[in-house]
């Protein structure tokens, strides 16, 4: 069969689901002529798992790729159903925001955005090769079309070598029916990229008009809603309820009665899941003891009738699961419109990456999303922005750019990923923060938006209303610190109410403010002078004086980390010369060649008497 030259480009994208998106966006506005190809047009930007954004630290994640100047946040406000803060009771490190969304109206968006966007080429092609060439590399499309690209991102998802499993049924596939990636998992393992199998699944979608919804409990959205993006001005109302219901004992005996009838338990799937999102066979035989399982029933989207069954992910026969879905309140006389089904695919390991994304021995590739052994949209897409700026500068000349651990939840991310590997789908988490106090939600665009503007993803417009934004807020606490509340009988009222202490001298604003049990909204009658401000400003305002003895120990810990990091270690060396290095540390640092004795000291194998040798022996050869 002949090939024919289709054309070349500075950056080439392979897949358009979320990381797709985010990579091939950032490359083209810093001026790269890129493609980005998908298999299938219409799975632009799909959402084929559940029909939201964001989530316990996965917000954070979306409100750092939107001070990036990334387009994630921007599209989930656009076609938000309903918005929620979560975790509300907890301290504001783990405080997050999730929003429902309409997946087709997200879809459709983020595909016309890709359309319009300059520099920028969308094409349905599977690239069915990869090789490498005097350019860069050479891609081939099943169509036979051939593409030269200085630079490529592979961002494939669930699609490589994509393969459905429910119950004794399974067959080649991509989530949602479409066509799976076939070839290009051969060529990526010839090319020599260290492939293996992962799986995930999804929860069956039900008809809207066969639940009974009297016998639900009603999860409202929060008022006002809350954007994800710091340019989104007004959400406008929640338009949609979502809805909670629990497992029982006849649930679990329906599962228990069918077990062998799952792949998963039948081993049929070689692929590892996700420990913290289980298939619900997984949750029953994990934990047989706990009496019931809670679920949630989320609309798709306004223009359809199907509803998400959250927490209710299954590989089990489709008869299976219409049997256990009757069991539950609400559901009993449920239609399934489409199955739940797990799937199988390649992915790469991405111990073989470096922080920018790039891979070690294979200059100008780079990985980005489930590809690189990640699960979740958000987590993808934020690897999507990261590829897509560095592949983007260094086929500009410019200097790469690597996240790290202290500046946002996008470097813990990355650096879990290429420092210490993914034995399962790796999802982002609070917990995996050691520094989660200082990179919280509220305060994204303080930590990233001056990186984005120097990047060139942030506009002069945006960049100067945030820095408007920071003039406001350093005013504010001048005036916090300046204002001195005199001891009045509403002063003392509201200080009683709230079941705190009475003043009897003048106390200045900020240290009322420090108290626990008081905040803005309390203090509001008797502070007369407070300026019109964003509500996001005031909210950063109470919480770094609230918790400013913790930020500030936290920040000493940055300090002393950045002091590890700025410890460079040689890129290409032998630790086996090293003498007193353990067999196993020497291993584990040949294989990852961490870049600074900080990325050394996380990498699991190594020990404290490790990065000792290694200080001392980096003393010694300076």
């Amino acid at each position: 069969m002949t090939t024919y030259f289709a054309g070349n480009y500075d950056v080439a994208v392979i897949g358009a689901g979320h990381a797709g998106i985010e990579a091939a966006l950032a490359s083209a506005r810093l001026g790269c002529k890129t493609a980005i190809f998908t298999i299938n047009m219409d799975a632009v930007g799909n959402c084929p798992c559940n029909p939201s954004i964001g989530g316990t630290a996965k917000g954070h994640l979306v409100r750092e790729i939107d001070a990036l100047g990334g387009e994630m946040g921007k599209t989930a406000d656009e076609c938000f159903l309903q918005s929620r803060m979560l975790n509300r009771g907890k301290g504001p490190a783990v405080h997050s925001l999730r929003a429902q969304i309409d997946r087709r109206k997200y879809s459709d968006t983020m595909k016309h955005k890709l359309e319009l966007q300059k520099n920028l080429e969308l094409r349905q092609a599977e690239i069915t090769d990869i090789q490498k060439s005097d350019y860069g590399y050479t891609l081939t499309t099943r169509m036979l079309a051939v593409y030269e690209c200085k630079a490529v991102i592979i961002a494939t998802g669930t699609y490589l070598g994509g393969r459905i499993f429910v119950g004794e049924v399974s067959y080649e596939s991509g989530p949602d029916g479409i066509f799976p990636a076939t070839e290009l998992g051969k060529s990526l393992k010839n090319l020599g990229l260290p492939l293996r199998r992962f799986k995930t699944g999804t929860p069956a979608r039900v008809l809207k008009s066969s639940i009974d919804f009297s016998e639900l409990e009603v999860q409202k959205g929060d008022e006002p809603p809350q954007p994800f993006s710091y340019e989104t001005e007004n959400l406008g109302e929640n338009k949609v309820d979502c809805h909670i219901s629990w497992t029982n004992e006849n649930t679990k005996q329906v599962i228990l009665e069918n077990i062998h009838r799952s792949p998963l338990y039948a081993g049929r799937i070689e692929g590892v899941g996700p420990r913290y999102c289980p298939s619900f066979e997984d949750k029953i035989m994990r934990f047989k003891d706990k009496p019931r399982h809670q679920l949630f029933i989320e609309p798709c989207g306004l223009s359809t009738e199907e509803m998400y069954l959250q927490g209710m992910s299954s590989s089990l026969p489709e008869e299976v699961q219409l049997k256990f879905y009757h069991t539950i309140k609400g559901l009993e006389h449920c239609v399934i419109m489409r199955p739940a089904y797990a799937i199988e695919y390649d992915c790469v390991d991405p111990l073989a990456m470096n922080a920018t994304l790039e891979f070690k021995d294979f200059p100008n590739l780079y990985g980005a999303g489930q590809f690189n052994g990640s699960s979740g949209y958000e987590e993808a897409a934020a690897q999507g922005i990261v590829a897509g700026i560095n592949a983007a500068l260094k086929v500009l000349g410019r200097e790469q750019v690597i996240f790290t651990r202290d500046n946002s939840y996008i470097g813990t991310l990355v650096d879990d990923l290429v420092t210490k590997g993914a034995n399962e789908p790796y999802r982002m988490m609070t917990s995996r923060s050691e520094y989660r106090l200082v990179l919280r939600q509220d305060n994204a665009d303080e930590r990233l938006t001056p990186l984005g503007y120097e990047i060139g993803l942030i506009s002069e417009e945006r960049y100067n209303k945030f820095l408007k934004k920071q003039e406001q807020k350093k005013a504010e606490i001048k005036r916090l610190k300046s204002t001195v509340i005199s001891p009045t009988e509403e002063i003392n009222k509201i200080l009683v109410s709230r079941e705190t202490s009475e003043i009897t001298t003048g106390v200045r604003l900020i240290d009322l403010l420090k108290r626990p049990q008081l905040g803005y909204e309390e203090l509001k009658a008797v502070d007369t002078d407070r300026p019109k401000l964003d509500p996001n400003i005031f909210e950063q305002v109470e919480i770094e004086i609230k918790y400013e003895g913790y930020i500030q120990k936290q920040l000493k810990q940055v300090e002393q980390m950045r002091k590890l990091e700025t410890k460079l270690l040689p890129k290409d060396f032998d630790y086996r010369e090293i003498k007193g290095l353990r067999l196993e540390a020497q291993e584990k640092l040949n294989k990852i060649k961490p870049l600074n004795i900080g990325q050394a000291s996380r990498i699991s194998g190594v020990s404290p008497a490790d990065i000792s040798v290694l200080l001392i022996w980096l003393a010694q050869n300076k």
